[in-house]
């Protein structure tokens, strides 16, 4: 089947492109960039995309599948079409699945599961067995299998002696090490700890037990000159950390989730455990300190986190509920909204922000918008107003603080492995 993408501002920083053009789409290969002769036309089916924006597709770096077990939350196949309606064409599931991402078995499984999916799903496995931070995960069997790095997401790595060998091994295959900077000693609490958590009665968490884990991690990865990557970064004094940290040379990268940079501890007033994360929402300081961790570039990714939670699990006594939220139908809307509206970003820097740096901090192709590659594109309208409707979300679980935000912005159809998902249907191109 022939398509035709027509009147796209065409977007790839990575290429200095940003033009108006027409695509010629066949067999799931860009066949012709500019002007389309006549015939061909009259064999294709075209989209007019008149003020719509083109980019290569994008990529949420830190995503939560819930399979294998616990497929009541969330599949590979419905995190797929949920990250598809959010304009994804790639996602890194993370490994705090039952069991664990810890053997070559569950990376095949996954890997095998998402093959027919448009969304391509790129394994984080464990970086210790069961996420104990006791054993090493069998890492060189695991990087065979498919792993793009390592992680005991939901945990820290417990010690520095068990961090030091997990670098030292990824480094040999040059992939990163993804920490959830929590000291656990600290982190025992429901939300963070300030002057909110004091009127609540609240039992908190300070800034310092992330920025303990940071500057552990950011000095382990300069003695072994191994790459870490600091996911859902929520500090004032972790950006800092960070900034620093890469100007001596560091191999260290971050991300940031839109609640993190959109959402304070204010909104715990409400007890709504849709508020209740991990890293808990901080403070206007710390939101300032990550905006400008984004201009300058210290922050390299955005990610949504996406993590599904059943409706009974959430529905209970704030402090027992489980922490996070759904975020992969909202993260582009929120971004757009936030940063590009706001000025905080370019649009090139966002899409840098959701599609390429992902990328080269996993070691993966970026996709490259001309004659001959294959189709991996995601068509924005920067512009469209829309409010975010939990019962319409595509994931199967509805646990989002941002139900019923007002945003501007939102991705309209996705191309990749030969297939398009435009108007909520897959096509096969």
């Amino acid at each position: 089947m022939k398509i035709i993408l027509k009147n796209a501002r065409v977007i790839n920083p990575i290429q200095k492109l940003d033009s108006k053009l027409d695509l010629l789409i066949e067999d799931g290969v860009i066949q012709k960039i500019g002007e389309i002769s006549e015939k061909v036309v009259k064999d294709s089916q075209i989209f007019d995309f008149e003020n719509k924006i083109c980019v290569p597709g994008l990529f949420d770096m830190h995503v939560h599948l819930r399979e294998p077990g616990r497929e009541d939350e969330e599949t590979i196949d419905t995190g797929s079409n949920s990250a598809a309606a959010g304009g994804f064409t790639g996602v890194a599931c993370m490994p705090n699945t039952s069991p664990d991402i810890d053997s070559a078995e569950i990376v095949k499984f996954i890997k095998e599961k998402s093959k027919k999916n448009l969304v391509d799903v790129f394994p984080v496995a464990a970086a210790t067995l069961n996420r104990k931070g006791e054993a090493l995960s069998p890492i060189a069997e695991l990087y065979e299998a498919g792993a793009i790095a390592f992680s005991d997401d939901g945990s820290v790595i417990k010690n520095a002696g068990i961090l030091r060998r997990v670098l030292e091994y990824s480094k040999m295959f040059d992939v990163p090490v993804i920490e959830h900077c929590e000291d656990e000693t600290l982190s025992d609490g429901a939300m963070n700890e300030g002057l909110v958590s004091t009127i609540l009665g609240m039992p908190s968490i300070p800034n310092v037990a992330e920025d303990l884990i940071v500057a552990r991690d950011i000095l382990m990865a300069e003695f072994t000159d191994a790459r870490i990557h600091i996911a859902h970064i929520s500090t004032k004094g972790a950006v800092e950390l960070i900034r620093q940290a890469k100007k001596r040379g560091v191999k260290v990268t971050a991300e940031v989730t839109p609640h993190h940079f959109t959402l304070t501890d204010d909104s715990l007033k409400l007890f709504d455990t849709n508020y209740k994360m991990s890293p808990p929402l901080r403070t206007t300081s710390d939101i300032q300190a990550i905006l400008e961790g984004l201009k300058d570039g210290t922050i390299d990714c955005i990610a949504s986190d996406h993590a599904p939670h059943a409706i009974e699990e959430k529905e209970m006594e704030f402090v027992f509920a489980p922490n996070g939220i759904v975020g992969l139908e909202t993260t582009l809307g929120i971004s757009i909204s936030e940063l590009v509206h706001k000025k905080i970003l370019t649009l090139n820097q966002l899409i840098e922000k959701l599609s390429i740096n992902p990328r080269k901090i996993l070691n993966l192709p970026i996709p490259e918008i001309k004659e001959g590659s294959e189709v991996n594109l995601t068509i924005i309208d920067t512009d469209l107003i829309w409010t975010v409707d939990v019962t319409k979300l595509k994931s199967k679980s509805k646990n989002s603080p941002f139900d019923k935000r007002l945003l501007t912005g939102k991705s309209i159809s996705v191309i990749n492995k030969r297939q398009m998902y435009f108007e909520d249907n897959y096509i096969r191109i």
